[in-house]
């Protein structure tokens, strides 16, 4: 929260002050730049984690030597579970490609001498951004393709009657620093400036309710936030 109120501070402050000051502390500094940086490839992956499959991804398998049962593409139930000619129905979620594939090879034994099977990630949905706060369905949503922010609003099926639309925050790890942007919907479909996009591990925090009721003595009044407001956790 004390966060929160300092990005809302600064925004109230951006309309008379051309240097604003945040008053909630030390732990938030205004960046200069007009645009929430995107993460390194460090900050979407892990490297002390190893990739498990989950529901949706797409996965190309081989079996070497056997040209019926090679490049065939399956992809991941709601379930996690895929089929595989004489394999037959598997249970890939939360398993590696490499775990899929010795499952696969244990089945194909039955009537494969020797069969050597290769798993390979061919696409992904398990990358995901989170969507929270006064939207109609809050949730977890895949990063499929180009995401913006009012695409991923969208997928949540838009903001409630009550949101706050002029305070949307985006949470985002950039270069393992905690950054966080200020953006007014409004202004966005009026073309103050572009839709952001949004990467896989962001937050997004639509405006509540409450978050209006705390913020009460320091909203003064709704004008338009023309121009987006990054943050920099130290």
């Amino acid at each position: 929260m004390k966060f929160l109120l300092s990005l809302v501070g600064v925004a109230v402050l951006l309309s008379g002050c051309s240097a604003p000051k945040i008053g909630g502390g030390d732990d938030v500094t205004v960046v200069t730049a007009g645009e929430l940086p995107p993460p390194t490839r460090a900050d979407l992956s892990s490297v002390d984690r190893e990739y498990l499959i989950g529901p949706f991804d797409k996965l190309v398998i081989d079996v070497y030597g056997i040209e019926e049962l090679s490049k065939k593409e399956v992809q991941a139930d709601a379930s996690g579970r895929i089929s595989f000619p004489l394999a037959g129905e598997i249970e890939a979620a939360g398993k590696t490609p490499a775990e899929v594939g010795r499952l696969i090879q244990e089945r194909l034994r039955r009537n494969i001498r020797q069969p050597q099977v290769t798993v390979n990630l061919l696409e992904t949905v398990s990358q995901v951004v989170t969507v929270d706060g006064e939207v109609k369905e809050p949730g977890l949503y895949p990063v499929i393709g180009r995401m913006t922010l009012m695409r991923a609003i969208a997928r949540a099926k838009g903001t409630t009657n009550f949101a706050m639309q002029s305070h949307v925050v985006v949470f985002r790890n950039v270069d393992n620093r905690q950054m966080a942007a200020l953006y007014d919907l409004r202004a966005i479909r009026r073309g103050y400036y572009g839709d952001p996009e949004i990467y896989a591990n962001d937050v997004v925090v639509v405006g509540e309710s409450q978050a209006r009721r705390i913020f009460s003595d320091v909203l003064q009044g709704s004008g338009l936030i023309t121009a987006p407001l990054i943050a920099m956790v130290r």
